[in-house]
């Protein structure tokens, strides 16, 4: 299905074949995969079957460095592109020339991992990048199946090269040389070589959306401003993105941008579901441009729409696409949804009938299978039990005034959030600043 521009109400649509080459979109579920094993970014990024191409614009570390070459970078791709946009993010704010190698695995690698074998066993090399000499100085990496890999190229370089892990670890602390993790994965921080940042790793620059908005502005011209960017991810762990949470996120949008005399613009998520991605349409009756995630798309518009946001209005389902958010500098809100012992910590969650999973209008929203993850989230972080609890990163978005909840009694006055949009900005996130400090330190380099 096309994207939707809708000029007036839901019965009023206009097919708009709005294409654009746009810049690579980094967010959690909306980065469109590249095709092949070819992945560019700033300091020229490629990593092929049939071997690497050398970065071609010197880095700034080098440059400031003089004769001394700069640190070589491989960064190991993980199959989550929220997890290895993270990857990226630290490495582009290193300043290095980096590679990108390709990582697939056989089904049996889990056994290797759960008996700690520091070898290649369950590593599939002829879908893989070449894993080859000469080994780097530095491996940046994130998801549980790069790290044996990531252990096995440091002991082909005799220790020499550094290990860096984003996110949670499997590989006990010791083993590593550093870690970047953040609340969510509740993980022991006592360890002087974890660092603990309050939010995500992220691709999105302010000098990235404002050029990605100027390339999106004459495409949603028709639309009258200003503009209220909807950010539309999905279910996760305890968390289920129903057709009736898609329903009242259309209705609960449209009240908002209907106070500030705004247009929206939406864009969903590999993780929206088709049947909720309808209902949320369906239930939108302000003008709007209706985005609907495709893979492999270039004219993805999400960091677009995200430059030209005059507020943005995020599901609290992601925190990479919040951490996004806040870099627009303007308001971000957060739709909270989910019940039960796992519920968010917003408004909702404070009427007990939110709370009450067992009642039957909860369990045909939300059903039962959240539960074992929330039963999870609980108990202590160990090697095994992978949940993480989202909540402890969304308190932090709430409690440093980068995000505040979309509630019912801010949308009740439309006057309130008018006032409120006018006065509210989100403040810049450091985090991505902070891990690379940490990376020159490890490398023994001025930080």
């Amino acid at each position: 299905m096309d994207d939707d521009l809708r000029i007036s109400g839901v019965g009023s649509r206009a097919e708009a074949a709005l294409r654009l080459t746009a810049a690579p979109v980094f967010a959690e579920r909306h980065a469109a995969a590249p095709a092949g094993n070819d992945i560019v970014q700033d300091n020229v990024v490629t990593s092929s079957r049939a071997g690497t191409v050398p970065a071609a614009v010197p880095s700034a570390a080098a440059a400031s460095a003089g004769a001394q070459p700069a640190p070589t970078v491989w960064v190991l791709k993980c199959h989550r592109a929220g997890d290895h946009a993270q990857s990226l993010a630290l490495a582009n704010e290193l300043g290095w020339p980096y590679v990108v190698k390709d990582m697939e695995f056989h089904w049996y690698e889990l056994f290797f991992a759960l008996a700690d074998k520091v070898s290649l066993a369950g590593f599939d090399r002829r879908r893989s990048s070449p894993l080859t000499p000469p080994w780097p100085d530095l491996v940046i990496m994130a998801g549980r199946r790069n790290e044996i890999p990531a252990r096995w190229i440091r002991a082909q370089s005799a220790g020499r090269t550094k290990v860096v892990v984003i996110g949670r670890y499997w590989t006990p602390p010791k083993d590593l040389d550093l870690v970047v993790t953040t609340p969510q994965f509740r993980l022991p921080t006592h360890h002087g070589n974890v660092l603990l940042n309050d939010f995500p790793l992220h691709l999105a620059s302010k000098q990235r959306l404002t050029e990605a908005g100027k390339l999106w502005a004459p495409r949603v011209a028709g639309l009258p401003g200003p503009y209220v960017t909807l950010l539309v991810g999905g279910s996760t762990g305890p968390y289920v993105f129903s057709r009736r949470t898609a329903r009242r996120l259309g209705r609960e949008a449209s009240a908002f941008a209907r106070a500030l005399g705004a247009s929206l613009l939406v864009t969903t998520s590999a993780r929206t579901g088709r049947g909720a991605m309808q209902a949320l349409r369906a239930a939108i009756d302000v003008p709007c441009h209706f985005y609907q995630w495709r893979p492999r798309d270039p004219d993805n518009p999400y960091l677009g729409f995200l430059g030209l946001a005059d507020a943005v209005i995020a599901t609290a389902d992601s925190m990479s696409m919040i951490a996004e958010a806040c870099m627009t500098d303007r308001p971000v809100y957060l739709f909270e949804f989910g019940n039960g012992p796992a519920a968010m910590h917003g408004p909702r969650a404070r009427d007990p009938q939110n709370r009450q999973w067992w009642r039957p209008s909860q369990l045909l929203d939300q059903g039962v299978a959240g539960l074992p993850y929330a039963w999870w989230i609980g108990r202590p972080a160990r090697r095994l039990n992978r949940s993480r609890d989202i909540r402890l990163v969304l308190d932090r978005y709430i409690a440093s005034g980068r995000a505040q909840w979309l509630s019912d009694e801010l949308l009740a006055d439309p006057a309130r959030v008018r006032k409120n949009a006018a006065t509210t900005h989100a403040k810049p996130l450091e985090d991505v600043e902070l891990a690379a400090q940490a990376v020159r330190r490890l490398l023994g380099l001025a930080a």
